[in-house]
């Protein structure tokens, strides 16, 4: 049975910084397109960072130059870096792999970010 457990989440200051972890049992990342995601109250889900297997990464125009998603190649976790971290709506961080060719989808269970002074 796959599965993806985020974690890092947690309270910080305007500013400040969080790493977020994505693990995984069952599955081998290398193989996948790994994504984070978050989800506000009353907001759909949006993509905030992808990167593929051979470390093309996409960004959110609103994180780009603040955030920083990395893997390794052989390995799991999958990170996602904040920095200068905003405060917006509390949202949750999502963690998803991806291989569309095998027709794959796993999410975590997510874990909460909270920016706030």
């Amino acid at each position: 049975q796959v599965q993806l457990v985020e974690s890092g989440g947690g309270l910080v200051q305007p500013g400040g910084s969080l790493r977020l972890s994505c693990a995984g049992s069952g599955i081998i990342f290398s193989g996948y397109v790994m994504s984070w995601y978050r989800q506000a109250p009353g907001r759909q889900r949006e993509l905030v960072a992808a990167i593929a297997s051979g470390g093309i990464t996409n960004y959110a125009d609103s994180v780009k130059g603040r955030f920083t998603i990395t893997r390794d190649a052989a390995k799991n976790p999958v990170y996602l870096q904040m920095d200068k971290l905003k405060p917006e709506a509390t949202p949750v961080y999502y963690c998803e792999a991806t291989n569309v060719g095998w027709g794959k989808n796993y999410w975590g269970q997510g874990t909460q970010v909270t920016v706030s002074s």
